[in-house]
């Protein structure tokens, strides 16, 4: 009975050690093919990863994939500067393009994915319609992230039944340039789903962090109030947004002053992660709305993508 009992502990351990395994993640899907989600996939395909990036049309995807195309056409340029003929460059490409590809059915390519990376439009409702409808298609183990810069990433693990096996993985634009890559992890993200998104982050070239799922994560929890207090001083007439962009640069070493910073992001994004966190904690001082910032919006103002926002672009 007791050699029984010892076979049973022994049995039982190596199956929990087993299951406690790290997910060492081969197979990548990435949906939403749009500037992120087109980032994301190039460097995974560049690191050997096989990847399928999925958007609703095959123009979408064409338009993805020619933009990958000319991104590491531009980095091998710059990689094997010693080869005047660019022949390991182009071979740099061609491998990297030929671990890509593409589809506009992501619940016919879930099955077979170690991780679903979403990178969609900034609407809780549309990202948690399709977490639930991929839930029902996804293997087992596949692990579920978002690249959500504002949103709640545990109200959409909660549209799922892989509560456990769902993170916040927080890129950076652009993605192939910027190393920093926030991992977020919930109250009900399991450790091995931390550790497996960490190395995979470090397999791509990137610096992970980790954070809890609060507002903004670390970077834009830090940044957006920081833009908005910029732009309070400016509304109080302490300073004008010149001399505010000036001291910021040469005072404290920032590549971009505020405004222009705002100006180069877009006031209607940095207004809507503003609004989001005001709805959530309306009594915060940190989250109050702007009314500079709104006027500029509600005039399509929106920066340097229409040609004005604090300041004109020709």
């Amino acid at each position: 009975m007791a050699f029984v009992t010892r076979q049973f502990v022994r049995s039982m351990s190596s199956s929990s050690a087993a299951s406690a395994k790290k997910i060492l993640i081969k197979h990548v899907t990435v949906i939403g093919g749009g500037l992120m989600g087109a980032g994301i996939a190039q460097v995974a395909a560049a690191t050997g990863h096989t990847v399928v990036l999925v958007d609703q049309t095959d123009d979408i995807l064409a338009k993805s994939k020619k933009g990958i195309e000319d991104s590491l056409r531009r980095m091998a340029k710059k990689k094997f500067t010693e080869n005047p003929k660019q022949k390991a460059g182009d071979e740099f490409v061609e491998k990297t393009l030929s671990c890509l590809s593409t589809s506009t059915d992501a619940a016919s390519v879930v099955h077979s994915t170690d991780l679903v990376v979403e990178a969609i439009v900034e609407n809780l409702k549309v990202k948690n319609e399709l977490f639930q409808r991929l839930d029902k298609f996804a293997a087992e183990h596949t692990i579920f992230a978002s690249n959500t810069s504002s949103l709640q990433i545990t109200s959409m693990a909660n549209a799922t039944t892989r509560q456990d096996r769902f993170a916040g993985l927080h890129f950076f634009n652009p993605v192939p340039m910027m190393k920093l890559v926030e991992v977020i992890k919930t109250p009900m993200t399991s450790q091995k789903t931390f550790e497996s998104l960490v190395d995979f982050c470090k397999t791509l070239g990137k610096h992970p962090v980790s954070c809890k799922d609060t507002p903004g994560f670390i970077v834009n929890r830090l940044l957006v109030p920081y833009l908005i207090e910029a732009i309070r001083l400016h509304e109080r007439g302490d300073a004008s947004k010149e001399d505010i962009d000036t001291a910021m640069k040469l005072g404290a070493g920032y590549p971009m002053g505020p405004f222009e910073l705002l100006d180069y992001v877009g006031l209607d994004t940095t207004k809507f992660i503003l609004d989001g966190w005001h709805e959530m904690d309306p009594a915060n001082p940190l989250f109050q709305p702007s009314p500079s910032m709104n006027n500029l919006v509600a005039q399509k103002k929106l920066g340097r993508k229409t040609g004005e926002g604090f300041y004109k672009y020709k």
